[in-house]
């Protein structure tokens, strides 16, 4: 199938491309791009106006699939993304059972080829089981096409142990997907330790829990040349061990996510479970040190950890609410209203966090940029539409946000994977 897009305005860090120009895409990939372009196909889309990003890549998401398919499924997360404008996900391993093996890493990727509307990485835990006892299949997924580590939902406690899945991973030439939270420090809080706890009577967890990881892990990791990527980076403390990080040189990269660069605990107004999620909503302080770190590179990633539950595990008390919040199909908005729109960062900074540097991070070279020859992964995004954000049409399963209601600027128009119309926003 031959598709053209026509007078949009293209945002690719890569090549330096910022400026109207016409895209054709033959088959599943990029054919040519230039000023103009006259040419018979199958499909024309006319984007005066808008945006033309490579497709973004969302490197944290939980599919839930298998074992917890009536949070979210494979067709589902893949709907939600498309509208969301993310061409490739990246799903963490903490299913059930956990994606720990050659055997489920096969089973996963053959599956999600048939269900999911966009590209499927699957990420593959780091120990047996996520018990953090024995290391996992490692050589073995990653010959089923595993891209990354990762024991999500928890840190891998004892020090030895991670070390030497850093080593191996280090060989086998993927990153290491880091949650950093020591379990002990955390002990059962449900949201940041402050006065907004205090008010409502809950236990709370403070940063301390998140950076003495993070500490420690970029340390295994620069001894031994892993990549550590910090995954839902929250505190300042975080940032700072990042930028000490890169200023040795090391190999380390960061994400946040939307929730944490745009909301502190100051914005929870009651006990409500939509504002339970792990890492929790930090300060006013933290929010800010998140969004310069943003702004000035230290953080080059931005990630939904989008976290699908039932209404009845959300709609509760945060003492009872499971930890999570989705936002495949709000990241885009959200990061262009918030980050753009408010000063923090350039349309190409807001490339370069959604697609160019998951892309490079990840070892894609055959996406993240607009490119004669490359995948044609392509998100098409109108800045002048206005979006109140509705659970209600929602095409992910989970509807649990702390944004509901709010009206932000931006929208995407087209989602394009593999040269395919995934997604289509009036239609």
């Amino acid at each position: 199938m031959k598709l053209l897009i026509r007078r949009g305005h293209i945002v690719d860090p890569d090549t330096g491309l910022d400026g109207r120009y016409d895209i054709l895409v033959d088959g599943e990939t990029i054919s040519r791009i230039a000023r103009f372009i006259e040419e018979p196909c199958d499909l024309l889309i006319d984007a005066e106006g808008m945006y033309v990003f490579p497709g973004f890549i969302d490197m944290h998401v939980h599919a839930r699939e298998p074992g917890f398919s009536y949070k979210e499924t494979f067709e589902t997360v893949g709907k939600a993304a498309a509208k969301g404008g993310v061409t490739t996900i990246c799903a963490m391993p903490n299913t059930n059972p956990v994606i720990d093996n050659a055997g489920l890493m096969r089973k996963v990727m053959a599956e999600t080829l048939e269900k999911c509307k966009v590209h499927f990485l699957q990420i593959g835990a780091m120990t047996l089981g996520q018990k953090g006892e024995e290391i996992a299949d490692i050589e073995g997924m990653v010959s089923e096409g595993c891209v990354a580590l990762s024991e999500d939902g928890k840190s891998v406690p004892n020090a030895a142990l991670t070390f030497e899945i850093m080593k191996k991973a280090n060989r086998l030439g993927i990153p290491i997907l880091d949650h950093c939270e020591d379990k002990s420090l955390a002990a059962g809080g449900v949201m940041n330790a402050d006065a907004n706890a205090e008010k409502f009577g809950l236990s709370g967890i403070p940063n301390v829990a998140e950076d003495v990881i993070a500490a420690r892990d970029i340390l295994l990791a620069a001894d031994c040349g892993a990549h550590l990527h910090l995954c839902h980076c929250s505190t300042r403390g975080s940032v700072r061990l990042v930028e000490l990080a890169k200023a040795q040189n090391f190999s380390v990269s960061a994400e946040v996510c939307p929730h944490h660069f745009i909301l502190s605990s100051d914005d929870i107004s009651e006990d409500d479970g939509r504002y339970k999620m792990n890492p929790p909503l930090r300060s006013a302080e933290d929010v800010e040190r998140l969004r310069r770190g943003l702004r000035n590179g230290t953080i080059e990633v931005i990630a939904t950890d989008h976290a699908p539950h039932s209404t009845t595990e959300k709609n509760c008390s945060m003492k009872e609410a499971a930890f999570g919040v989705v936002g495949l199909e709000t990241l885009a908005c959200l990061t262009y209203h918030y980050l753009v729109r408010g000063g923090v960062l350039s349309i190409m900074q807001m490339a370069e966090k959604l697609s160019t540097n998951p892309a490079r991070i990840l070892g894609l070279m055959d996406r993240g940029s607009l490119f004669k020859g490359k995948m044609a992964d392509l998100t098409i995004f109108d800045p002048s539409r206005k979006v109140t954000i509705d659970p209600d049409k929602f095409l992910s399963k989970g509807k649990s946000t702390p944004f509901e209601g709010m009206t932000v600027s931006g929208e995407v128009m087209y989602t394009i994977v593999a040269g395919k119309l995934a997604y289509e926003a009036d239609k």
